[in-house]
């Protein structure tokens, strides 16, 4: 027998109708009867179930028509034709509690055989009970005999069936909608009530699952329309919280990666939508892997937690996320790789072995800001320093690796130090025997303690062991040099760098410098600069630097017996590749060597090193060869070592000859103006008063011409010679590049303005060449007449009254008794109570050379009586120089 639709509507109606008059019969007292009252009873309330949108027939419709619905049921497509036979079933009132007027979950029936919702009718008769009433029917108003309950089974057996018939059709609808061609309203409408349907109910979870419509909603993902996106992700969340089969279907395909691109949608409601689905998926440890191998998505998510902007519920949401993210070991490498490390140091801290060595190894490939090592010193130093204590190699190595990425802070450092990492690195390093260490690892060990050493701590305070030895005893500093001559290159390196750290700290200098002593170790060290390892040579070269000015003649010494070193280190000096470290610590090293070494000017000059040095002053000073940060330590320097020409020009003949050729005089004048370069005013200073004193040896008296017969006979008859041009203070021919003659350079009011510099040693190197136009070998009264007209004696004065340094309260005394023999000016300067003050001051409590010359300069004003015939003799057994006062 075939029905077409309308006559399976009419039996389905039929069926319903039938069985509703069974459960009346089952549920009430009521008797069966076929009178006119049964229908009333039965007629079924044509609404749509509650929990179904109103608008639902017109969704059906709006479904149904979107397929070209003119066409026979013949010729429509299977989809059309199986949403036109899709029947949403009506709500019938015996399913409805009177009580909350909602479909009935547990339906129970009175002693008058009225049916509730059983937490409704309880609630009712708690209220009777608690107002003193009887209890009552609700609807009747008639007081009960009994308040018992008796579930009605049949009905509630109905309602269920009934509802899963409904949501079967509505779930067909929702699936039809979400298929290719929908409209927006449709698709959002269906979005809707599947999201409603799992939120009602677990089960209805499985048969969205079930039904295929998971992969249908991530689809409805990649729509154009925004408020579908969204829509989409909230109704996902829904479909798979604590629902693991469904989150197992979620984890096929690339979902995971299309949620995660949602995240970059800021400031969204879809990346606030997408976080929470998120969340909820990588609550499944399989999922959480996914999420982690999404390329970006931690690193969003560790960005979201830490941005003021967020709404705080998503920050929230991200948060936990990455808390569940961390039960991957990837994901905690890729958080610690974003700047999350506290997942990390956790698993160091209270992992299981296995963990813990795999992350200690991982935190030493890491790349920290000085502020993060800080922190994970703080964290794990500890726990990785006991590691190195009593761990296996392995675990020790990964402890070490881990250590050498956090030590290379200076304050991180000084953390490991206060964890006492000291003791067992150093004994690590330096054991011997069945218990060292893999020279691989020494080199790890040697890297993280010269890390250690250049935190500037203490080194001397730290015991290493009972013993009581620190790191600068001499035993330790022996172990060290012996342990350089035989490692490789990259140990002996670090190692280098250890005895760098060490010798730059001025507590513990002449400890490693005593010690390098006693093991004649300087010629090894020596022989470093020609490694061909750059890294190897750059620390033998600071080592080196750091040493010479306390190691007094013996590296000199040394250099002069080891063949090419000199050459060596002017070939590094001379690479013309920019301003490198290497060269800076290179011309460094020459530099602090003693300045009166003979021998080691004349290699110099054999290398013609100097030629190279004027040519690279020159070069900087215009701007034409490239500088960077290690220009200004190149450049001091450079000026230091050319200065040492100047100490040795009355010995060597090549070297005045070279000074004069170049005109060093001018170069160190235009030295002087080098503003913010204290070293090189000071060193351009030192270098024109050597020269200025070699200007009385250098300056070329005339030659007069003989007397004529009669001038001899009758030397009132003839007339002194006139002979013009000649130096006011040398009383010969002077010139800058030929005697160096500092009046004739126009240097003196270039030196006279550096008197106010902020830096004593500039000043006293100023004022030491300007004291050469007062030595007793040249014109005193016209020195003081060159000072006065470059507005040089009121500055002299001040640096007396000043008093910044004993050595400038000595040449300044000095001076200023040589400027009063002047009587002019000792009679203006007698009135600055000041200036008397100050030789006073002199008088009673300088050295016993100074006290004489102050005595003598208060005569010149009239302060002491000129009848000490004692200090008089003195004065002229005892020769003053401002250089003896120096």
């Amino acid at each position: 027998m075939n029905y077409n639709g309308d006559g399976v509507k009419t039996l389905q109606f039929l069926s319903h109708f039938l069985l509703l008059f069974l459960i009346a019969f089952t549920t009430s007292n009521i008797p069966i009867s076929l009178s006119a009252s049964v229908p009333i009873l039965f007629v079924p309330a044509f609404r749509f179930f509650q929990d179904i949108p109103a608008d639902l027939k017109a969704f059906q419709k709006e479904m149904a028509d979107s397929w070209d619905g003119s066409l026979d049921h013949g010729s429509q497509s299977d989809d059309s034709y199986q949403l036109e036979r899709t029947h949403i079933e009506p709500i019938y009132d015996a399913f409805v509690c009177p009580l909350t007027k909602q479909v009935m979950r547990d339906p129970v029936t009175l002693e008058n055989g009225q049916t509730f919702e059983r937490e409704a009718i309880e609630r009712w008769f708690k209220e009777c009970k608690d107002s003193g009433k009887k209890p009552l029917c609700p609807l009747t108003q008639i007081e009960l005999k009994s308040t018992d309950l008796n579930p009605s089974i049949s009905l509630r057996n109905t309602i269920e069936e009934w509802t899963a018939r409904n949501e079967a059709a509505l779930l067909d609808i929702a699936r039809m909608a979400l298929s290719q061609g929908s409209s927006e309203s449709n698709i959002m409408q269906a979005l809707k009530y599947i999201l409603d349907i799992c939120q009602k109910s677990r089960s209805n979870k499985h048969v969205v699952r079930t039904t295929g419509l998971i992969p249908m909603i991530v689809e409805m993902l990649k729509s154009s329309s925004r408020i579908v996106r969204c829509k989409s992700l909230e109704t996902l969340h829904i479909v798979v919280e604590e629902d693991t089969d469904n989150k197992e279907v979620m984890a096929e395909g690339d979902t995971v990666r299309t949620i995660v691109k949602f995240l970059s949608h800021e400031l969204s409601k879809e990346r606030e939508e997408a976080v929470s689905l998120l969340y909820e998926l990588s609550k499944s440890e399989f999922l959480g892997e996914k999420i982690g191998a999404v390329n970006g998505a931690i690193l969003i998510l560790v960005g979201m937690t830490s941005c003021n902007l967020e709404n705080v519920s998503t920050v929230e949401k991200a948060e936990k996320t990455l808390e569940n993210l961390e039960k991957c070991e990837k994901n905690v490498r890729q958080m610690a790789e974003n700047g999350r490390l506290q997942p990390l140091l956790m698993h160091i801290l209270e992992g299981p072995p296995e963990m813990k060595l795999s992350m200690a190894a991982f935190l030493g490939e890491l790349v920290l800001s000085n502020d993060v090592k800080v922190l994970v010193a703080r964290t794990v130093g500890s726990s990785l320093v006991n590691v190195m204590r009593s761990g296996n190699v392995q675990s020790r190595e990964a402890a070490l690796k881990a250590l050498n990425q956090i030590s290379s802070s200076e304050a991180s450092a000084k953390v490991l130090i206060e964890v006492g990492i000291l003791p067992p690195l150093v004994k690590d390093l330096l054991a011997v025997g069945a218990n060292q260490l893999p020279m691989r690892l020494k080199e790890v060990s040697a890297t993280v303690l010269a890390n250690i050493v250049n935190s500037g701590y203490d080194f001397d305070s730290i015991p290493l062991g009972p013993d009581h030895l620190t790191l600068v005893s001499e035993d330790i500093i022996h172990k060290l040099l012996h342990l350089i001559s035989n490692t490789g290159p990259s140990t002996e390196c670090k190692l280098l760098q250890v005895l760098v750290g060490l010798s730059s700290s001025p507590t513990t200098v002449l400890n490693v410098v005593a010690a390098i002593k006693s093991s004649g170790a300087i010629i090894s060290l020596i022989q470093f600069i020609e490694a061909p390892q750059k890294e190897l040579r750059l620390a033998s070269l600071k080592l080196l630097q750091n040493l010479s000015p306390h190691m007094g003649q013996d590296l000199p010494d040394a250099l002069h017996v080891t063949a090419g070193q000199i050459g060596t280190l002017v070939k590094i000096i001379s690479k013309d590749n920019g301003i490198t470290e290497e060269q800076a610590a290179a011309i460094g090293l020459l530099a602090d060597l003693p300045e009166r070494d003979m021998g080691l000017t004349r290699q110099l000059m054999d290398e013609s090193a100097f030629e190279l040095i004027i040519s690279r002053i020159v070069s900087i000073r215009q701007g034409s060869t490239r500088g960077g940060r290690f220009v200004t330590s190149y450049l001091e320097g450079l000026v230091q070592v050319l200065a040492r020409l100047t100490f040795v020009l009355g010995n060597e003949p090549s070297g005045l000859a070279l000074a004069r050729k170049h005109n060093l005089a001018a170069l160190f004048t235009d030295l002087l103006q080098s503003n913010g370069l204290d070293k090189v005013q000071m060193v351009s200073a030192m270098a024109l008063e050597n020269l200025s004193e070699e200007s009385k040896h250098l300056t070329k008296l005339p030659e007069l011409p003989k007397p004529g017969c009669c001038a001899a006979i009758l030397p009132c008859l003839g007339k002194p010679p006139v002979v013009t041009g000649l130096c006011r203070l040398h009383r010969g021919t002077c010139s800058l590049k030929e005697t160096f003659c500092l009046l004739e350079g126009k240097a003196v009011g270039k030196l006279v303005a550096c008197l106010d510099h902020t830096n004593e040693k500039v000043v006293e190197a100023a004022l030491a060449a300007l004291c050469t136009l007062l030595d007793d070998e040249v014109d005193i009264e016209q020195g003081v007449m060159v000072l006065f007209e470059a507005e040089g004696i009121r500055p002299i004065l001040d640096v007396l009254l000043e008093k910044k340094t004993e050595i400038l309260s000595q040449r300044t005394v000095w001076a200023v008794e040589r400027i009063l023999r002047t009587e002019d000016l000792a009679y203006q300067i007698s009135g600055d109570p000041n200036v008397s003050s100050a030789l006073v001051d002199a008088f009673q409590h300088g050295e016993y050379r100074t006290r004489l010359i102050a005595e003598r300069a208060l005569k010149h004003v009239d302060k002491i009586p000129n009848f000490s015939g004692i200090f008089l003799r003195a004065e002229q057994g005892i020769g003053f120089s401002q250089r003896s006062l120096a």
